[in-house]
């Protein structure tokens, strides 16, 4: 079976199902049952997400522009743009009417496979800058406010994604390290915030992952060079990351909000 697309059909948010002290889960590392949005999850890293998701029993929602490149079965998909509020509102609507919540929202929509060459900071062009900006950073903020007049009811988690490189400052991508900066700031703003509805947000910031969009802006030295570094020397896989999602997507991660997980096999240590 492929992917399930959501018809639309408009809904109040606030029909939202049952509550969590009403949910049958005993296992807290279970994601059974629940309701997971992920933005950007037609392809790498974020479809490999949806994939463990449904594994694991959640009814996972792909929103993304285009439709997932290889079928994930069981999944839902909404053709959504993140920066458009339209989008998310009706992306919202429908989730809830189908599934009758939603549990946990994984921010991996981002601009970073076609950012292309690499660029110094006088290289890029305004337009460069503010496109990358406005998906990232914009969009990021934007899915966390759509989601959270239906998740305030009942509590959830919300995990985005980051990079290392928002620590390392690697050269070549001025703008994209900037927007990670920026998403890990707004983790830990929102976590302030939404953290008194019982919502949870983290960051998961991510060292070069053997993935499609890695390998078209990265040579092989380059990545061979970032292993190398690693503690742990072995290639980073979006199964590793996906991993990690899951549990933060969870309530046995419940007590843990506002923080940045690194997964880089401890290239970089904190």
């Amino acid at each position: 079976m492929g992917y399930i697309k959501i018809d639309h059909a408009p809904v109040k948010t606030t029909d939202i199902g049952p509550s969590r002290d009403e949910d049958s889960h005993t296992d807290p590392h279970s994601v059974a049952g629940r309701t997971i949005v992920i933005t950007g999850g037609s392809s790498g890293i974020g479809a490999e997400i949806a994939a463990d998701l449904v594994s694991a029993g959640a009814n996972a929602v792909i929103a993304d522009l285009a439709e997932p490149q290889h079928a994930v079965p069981d999944a839902a998909y909404h053709r959504v743009d993140i920066t458009k509020d339209t989008d998310l509102l009706t992306l919202v609507e429908d989730t809830v009417k189908r599934f009758g919540a939603i549990d946990a929202l994984v921010n991996c929509a981002a601009s970073y496979k076609a950012l292309g060459s690499k660029k110094s900071l006088d290289e890029l062009t305004t337009t460069e800058w503010d496109d990358v900006l406005r998906v990232n950073v914009r969009g990021t903020w934007q899915a966390i406010k759509a989601v959270f007049p239906v998740m305030k009811e009942r509590g959830g988690h919300i995990v985005n994604i980051s990079s290392t490189t928002a620590r390392s400052g690697n050269p070549g991508f001025p703008h994209y390290i900037a927007s990670k900066a920026a998403v890990e700031g707004l983790t830990r703003a929102a976590a302030r915030e939404l953290g008194t509805h019982g919502i949870t947000v983290n960051a998961v910031a991510l060292g070069l992952v053997d993935d499609e969009a890695t390998n078209a802006l990265n040579d092989r030295a380059y990545v061979e060079q970032a292993i190398g570094r690693r503690a742990i020397k072995r290639t980073l896989y979006p199964r590793d990351v996906a991993a990690v999602v899951r549990f933060l997507c969870s309530d046995a991660s419940g007590f843990i909000s506002g923080q940045v997980v690194i997964v880089d096999g401890g290239g970089i240590f904190t």
